[in-house]
């Protein structure tokens, strides 16, 4: 009986030691089980607000935000009345302090400007000849989404005053076809090439659907502004002519730092811009 018990003393301690335990001695605390980390998402960044957006788009074009425009004439100042001659503008008459932009031909297709005009939200109106727009028309559609106006500079951007009536009227319909085939609606304003127009111009249009022909005030060139007044002014309501243009004719300027620059002298002089649609 002895025997027995002190064989069951020994293998007691032989536990005891293995355990880490000694009498007297606690066995130490089970370590505390990390809780599980939170399922529940981060709150997303807060988005920048809109006017924010706005600015950062402009500084990272290099210039400042523009004003936005006024509300849209409820009367457009420039009408054809019906049955009457085509109106020829250079100007639209407003007090407004606004500028319309227009860019002519489509031969420079820059993606960096469809990414500017994008980012900017600035309106223009883009006046397409179909001889230098027929090897890429898809580049001007994600414009034309935008919201730019699409207008008719004819099909092959001819000096309309050496051409018959006839002539004239299949360069000037002839485009409105196209546009509208390919835009889908049929372009209300009409620009001649160069300017140029004469009265058989005026009816070919006339014929042909336009609302009116599209002339200018100033033209902007690689660095700086023609005026076609002396006081080298912008004025309400003025028409401001640029084109499709990449380094090749710009002396190695792009098309967005010629409209970074046009934009630039516009807002100098305390304008902005305006959808010309809107008004005419």
């Amino acid at each position: 009986m002895k025997k027995s018990i002190a064989v069951w003393a020994a293998l007691t301690a032989v536990t005891l030691l293995m355990t880490g335990c000694t009498a007297g001695t606690p066995a130490p605390a089970a370590a505390p089980v990390p809780a599980a980390p939170s399922k529940t998402a981060a709150a997303p960044e807060p988005a920048p607000a809109p006017g924010a957006a706005r600015a950062a788009a402009y500084r990272k074009w290099g210039i400042k935000p523009l004003p936005a425009p006024p509300a849209p004439p409820a009367v457009k100042p420039v009408k054809r009345t019906p049955g009457g001659p085509v109106p020829v503008i250079s100007d639209v008459p407003t007090t407004d302090k606004v500028v319309f932009l227009t860019i002519d031909d489509g031969a420079e297709k820059d993606p960096a400007f469809v990414r500017m005009m994008d980012e900017l939200d600035v309106p223009f109106t883009m006046f397409l000849t179909d001889s230098v727009i027929s090897g890429d028309y898809g580049y001007f559609e994600p414009l034309v989404a935008q919201g730019h106006g699409v207008a008719n500079h004819t099909l092959t951007h001819p000096d309309l005053r050496t051409l018959s009536p006839d002539a004239q009227r299949r360069e000037i319909c002839g485009q409105q076809r196209k546009l509208r085939e390919r835009y889908g609606t049929a372009p209300r304003l009409f620009r001649p090439p160069f300017g140029n127009w004469n009265e058989a111009t005026r009816a070919a249009a006339g014929t042909c659907g336009v609302d009116a022909i599209v002339l200018w005030r100033e033209s902007m060139q690689i660095k700086n502004m023609q005026y076609q007044r002396g006081d080298r002014k912008l004025r309400p309501g003025d028409i401001v002519l640029a084109h499709f243009r990449g380094p090749g004719e710009l002396k190695g300027r792009t098309m967005t730092e010629m409209t970074a620059t046009m934009l630039r002298k516009i807002q100098e002089q305390g304008f902005t811009v305006a959808r010309l649609e809107d008004y005419v």
